[in-house]
């Protein structure tokens, strides 16, 4: 979709919309019953194309987006009815002999950004919900993950309602062009950069925004517990650092923090998990592409940084791999320690 044809886009739904199609639950009911049928129908097409983006494995495809989505709009589908019907709520006795009812209603036309480190599932995520509570959408995969946002379009316009659910595709002048557009709503997943952006164009039209973001998100490993909560803190710790696309996730362990004494205990048993988690590392992701490879790869580079790693660390920049590392005090005025990391580094800072 080009960027001219942005606005009419968003008009044409906003007036698809105001029909009141959307109302409907069998509307709704039917919607989420073909995105079911996309999910099993489309599966091998759904992952070649998280293989050409990201590397990634079958398992993890499904373990992380297309399993999710499919427990998602099952769970839309059983709720359903339970969501869209009117609640009674209580009406103060001064209001006597009034009744009152709380009625659950669309917000309107959605505008959806979803993100590359997740294509498939941060885009049809959304919009199971999207389609449940009643309102069109217009959603616009990252351009970044190309595989996957050409999946998308071609199976969104396949399966649903053209009229009410649309996709965009485009760089950032096409996000630019969609933002200059009145919504409802807006979904954004992505950087803190990238959200101020939106906020403060919806800030113009009072648009609600929801906005999922990354951080510098700790862990705190103690001296507490059992050998075995060590053993199951540390598998914990290994699996959300580089289980999920080689540690390309917002919610991943961004680094840790453990007293002097124990840090040796938390290094070897990493070590140990690694080598049982991943015994060769071709089921890995790979980074999504080479600006990203460049940036993690200029983190650990830095010679006060570069000394610090106790494991891993090799680069393949041909294909965009990146070791599983752990960096041992790393200084904390260094790049690595004052952004988000998002890849497979973890740096360990005692205290």
């Amino acid at each position: 979709m080009e960027s001219v044809g942005v606005e009419g886009v968003a008009n044409e739904v906003r007036t698809a919309f105001e029909s009141g199609k959307t109302r409907s639950l069998a509307w709704r009911r039917s919607q989420l019953k073909a995105l079911q049928r996309l999910l099993y129908e489309e599966e091998e097409g759904m992952f070649r194309a998280l293989k050409e983006d990201l590397g990634k494995h079958q398992a993890e495809a499904y373990r992380d987006e297309v399993g999710i989505l499919i427990k998602s709009v099952n769970y839309a589908l059983e709720n359903l009815k339970k969501w869209t019907t009117p609640r009674r709520v209580h009406i103060p006795l001064l209001a006597f002999p009034t009744r009152g009812e709380l009625v659950p209603e669309p917000l309107g036309v959605v505008l959806v950004f979803a993100s590359w480190n997740f294509p498939i599932g941060l885009s049809l995520e959304p919009l199971i919900g999207a389609i449940a509570a009643g309102n069109a959408i217009v959603l616009k995969p990252s351009e970044l993950a190309p595989a996957s946002c050409n999946f998308i379009a071609k199976s969104v316009s396949k399966y649903l309602d053209n009229m009410l659910v649309k996709v965009v595709r485009g760089g950032p002048d096409v996000g630019q062009k969609l933002l200059e557009q009145k919504w409802d709503k807006i979904f954004f997943t992505g950087s803190s950069r990238v959200a101020r952006i939106v906020m403060a164009a919806a800030a113009k039209h009072l648009t609600p925004v929801a906005v999922e973001l990354g951080g510098k998100s700790p862990a705190i490993f103690d001296s507490l517990g059992s050998a075995r909560d060590r053993k199951v803190a540390v598998e914990r710790i290994a699996g959300a650092k580089w289980v999920p696309c080689s540690g390309q996730v917002c919610i991943g362990v961004d680094y840790v923090l453990v007293e002097e004494q124990y840090a040796p205990v938390l290094i070897d048993q990493l070590k140990a998990t690694l080598e049982k988690f991943y015994p060769r590392f071709d089921c890995l992701s790979r980074i999504i592409n080479e600006q990203h490879f460049q940036r993690l790869s200029n983190l650990i580079k830095d010679p006060s940084v570069a000394a610090t790693i106790i494991h891993g660390g090799s680069l393949d920049s041909e294909t965009l791999f990146i070791e599983p590392t752990i960096l041992l005090d790393p200084p904390l005025d260094a790049e690595i320690m004052n952004e988000e990391i998002f890849g497979p580094l973890l740096p360990i800072i005692t205290v």
